[in-house]
């Protein structure tokens, strides 16, 4: 990925929905924070679509299909080690 800097946000009270990620804005451009690029890879056509995670004000943070698929492999792979560590 390009170095975002996030936070797991986690809760009893969403343990058994999917978890949002916090990501830091000094990370991101202006193009990025606004919704006009991917927070990943910076492309801005199409206009990223797909929900990456937020900001710590709780604005959205928005991906192309190709990166918000990354993520989604990446999550699924995290949740299968940490089913597989306990």
């Amino acid at each position: 990925m390009s170095g975002l800097s996030i936070m797991r946000r986690s809760s009893a009270a969403n343990a058994d929905t999917t978890d949002i990620y916090i990501h830091d804005p000094e990370t991101l451009s202006t193009a990025q924070i606004m919704g006009d690029a991917c927070a990943v890879c910076h492309v801005k056509w199409p206009r990223p679509q797909y929900p990456l995670g937020v900001l710590p004000d709780g604005t959205g943070l928005f991906g192309c299909a190709e990166c918000a698929d990354l993520a989604a492999e990446h999550a699924a792979r995290s949740l299968q080690h940490a089913l597989v560590a306990r």
